[in-house]
Formats: C-alpha cells, structure tokens, sequence
C-alpha cells in the first residue's frame, strides 16, 4: 500500500464517516421542524432498516462490481439520506425516508470498506492498516459534528447547508473510493453462497457470542450519548460541541498512544479495563447540570473505553469462533453493532421524552454495565471449559 494509495482510500472513509456524524444533529434538525427527539429515534429506526438490507447486499455486490466500487456507492447513499434531511422543510411520513438510505449507505459501507481493504494488503501489514481505518472513521464521526457545532455557532450557517456540505463531501468520499478501487484493482472474489444467517445456531454455541452481544450494548451507550448530546446538555453550561471535539481527539490520541498496549496486554483483563472506563464515562455525564467539568471527563472515557473496546471484543468475535464460521461472526458482529446504533435512539428518544435525562443516562448506563457483565460471563465460561479440560 503506497501513500498515494492510502491516501484515497483513508480521507474517503473520513469523508463518509463524517454523513455518519452528521446524524447527531437529527435532534436539532426536527426540533427546528417542530418535532421533538421521537422524530430522531423514528429516522434512525429507519436507519436500521437500512442496515439489515444494505448488509447482505454487499456480498451480492462485491461479487460483481468489486468491494471498492461498492464502497463507492455506499458512501452515495450515505451523502444521498443526509442531503435528503436537509431537503425537508416540513415534518411529513417522508421525514424519515433518508434515515433508510443513511443506513443502506453506513451499514454497507463498514462491511465493504474493510473487506476493500483487506483484498489490497498483505497479512503481515493488515492490522496496521486496519487500525488505521478504524481511527480515521472515528475521526470522521466525532469530528463531523464538532467541526459542524462550529459552524453554526461561530459562522451562523443554517444546519440545512451543513447537511447540504456533508452529503457533498461524501459524494466526494465516493470519488476518492472509486479511484482507490482504479489505481489498485483488485478482482472480485468469486461467487459463493452466504450462509452468514444459517451459522447463527453454531456460532450462539461458542464463546463468540458474547462479544456479539456486548458489541450491540456498547453501541446503545455510543449511540445514546452521542444523538442525543444536545438534549442531554441543554440547559446546562455544557456544550455538545466541546463533548463531540474531545470525544474524536481522544480516540485519535487513545489508539496512537494505547492501541498497542492493549494488544500486548491480556485481552480479557483489558476488555474489563475498557468497559469499566466506558461506564465511568456514563456515569460522569449523571454529575453535568451540577458541575460541567464533568462534561468533558465523560466525553474523554468515553473515548478511552468504547474507542479501544471496539477492536478488542471484534477480534474475539473472530478469534473465539470456529475458522470456517469466522466470515459469519463478523457479519453477526457488524449486524449486531448498527442494532445498537440505529436501533437503541428509538428506544432512548421514548424515554427522554416520557421520562427524562436522567433516565434516559440510567438506561445507557444499564447497557454498558450489562455489557461488562457478558466480559465477566464470557471469562468465566473459558475458565470453566479450561477445567474440564
């Protein structure tokens, strides 16, 4: 992989990841409409439609037109759902039309890209690039909307023409993945069947499920308190958009400094270590309307925690499943993750509604604990299957 190369490919995926931050100004967006947070969970429950239909359409994809130029066209829709929000002047049933496409887009562009990826580098190199992908894309989504925050504060742009930039910028994402795929093609793979969703009873039988789950919860937390910042802080003296900054810088800095620490660390003790930070994070948000220095701790171990956990219990997901079942568990992981992300705000949109921020903080709270509890389980379940032994 030349640096020309990486080039294209990475400021793609930024690019792209950046339509997908620019969902955590959904909640603004409808109140601006004259809906309320019950708009935002309605949209991205659409997006998780999208998902589940964009995820098994890449493999179709792939096949046939190359995983690159299928990255290519999911950063399309990506851009296509978040200029299609700024397209809505009014609240209608087609309100949450581009929420569909913004998961289509999303969902097949985190199964593409990495396989896009992968088909172009060689085993030794592949995880340096992988970490590499993986925090340019959080870069994208916590930076998208700090860098949006200030623009509307700072420069007093409307949040319509802020959309209207993202989704240009991810047609300018899909350029640079198509001429990524041109400058280093790559054949399709050949055809085969996909069995990812009839290996599920196999792969609920090992340890492999655990991160599947665990990954859904983490997402709820992510989801939770990123699309709904400015409802959780208004009122306050904090600001979303301090949150969002420090949120992309410390997952920048986290992977950089850490990421090879905790890959040389025992990886069960450090997915502990991960979700309890991640909790912690939760629970500093509990203390903001009181003391808002709270405000940017949490968005820190916030960074920390989910930032690093996410690669950890992923190559558990793989690791701890049987090797011809391996594609599959990652599709269950990929699946599993835009449930919580897209799935979770139309519960949490209900809630803070109907019963409040603070509740709203203790059922995100309740899924990251939840999820450090299957960490403990899965644990003690190698433990158990070692004694046997």
């Amino acid at each position: 992989m030349r640096p020309l190369n990486s080039f294209f490919v990475l400021v793609g995926t930024l690019l792209a990841a950046g339509g997908y931050g620019a969902t955590f100004f959904l909640s603004m967006h409808f109140r601006s409409l004259g809906g309320n947070d019950l708009d935002t969970g309605l949209a991205l429950a659409e997006a998780t439609l999208g998902t589940l239909v964009g995820v098994p359409l890449v493999g179709w994809f792939a096949q046939r037109i190359g995983a690159a130029r299928t990255t290519a066209l999911a950063a399309l829709c990506i851009g296509s759902g978040v200029m299609g929000f700024a397209l809505i002047g009014r609240m209608s049933p087609f309100s949450f039309f581009p929420g569909f496409l913004v998961g289509l887009g999303w969902g097949a562009f985190c199964l593409a890209a990495p396989i896009s990826l992968a088909e172009r580098t060689s085993d030794a190199d592949r995880g340096f690039w992988f970490m590499r992908f993986g925090t340019i894309q959080m870069v994208g989504i916590g930076g998208c909307p700090a860098v949006a925050a200030f623009a509307i504060h700072s420069w007093h742009w409307p949040l319509s023409s802020v959309l209207y930039v993202v989704g240009g910028l991810c047609a300018l994402a899909a350029l640079m993945l198509e001429t990524f795929g041109r400058i280093l093609p790559h054949a399709p793979a050949s055809p085969q069947q996909e069995r990812w969703l009839r290996h599920i009873g196999a792969i609920s039988r090992t340890r492999a499920a655990y991160p599947i789950i665990m990954i859904s919860l983490c997402a709820c937390v992510f989801s939770g308190l990123m699309t709904f910042q400015m409802s959780l802080v208004q009122g306050t003296r904090a600001q979303a958009s301090t949150f969002f900054s420090l949120y992309a810088v410390t997952v920048i800095t986290a992977r950089w400094l850490l990421g090879r620490l905790v890959i040389r660390l025992h990886r069960e003790a450090a997915t502990k270590m991960l979700l309890v930070i991640m909790v912690l994070g939760i629970a500093a948000m509990f203390a903001v309307p009181y003391y808002p220095m709270f405000h940017p701790a949490s968005a820190v171990l916030l960074g920390t925690g989910y930032g690093l956990v996410y690669p950890t219990i992923q190559a558990q997901a793989v690791n701890d499943s049987a090797a011809m079942h391996r594609q599959a568990a990652l599709t269950w992981f990929v699946v599993s993750y835009f449930i919580g992300t897209f799935g979770f705000p139309a519960v949490a949109a209900w809630v803070l509604v109907h019963m409040g921020r603070g509740v709203l903080i203790a059922l995100i709270a309740a899924c990251g604990l939840a999820a450090l509890m299957l960490a403990i389980m899965r644990d003690r379940r190698s433990i158990a299957s070692l004694s046997k032994a």
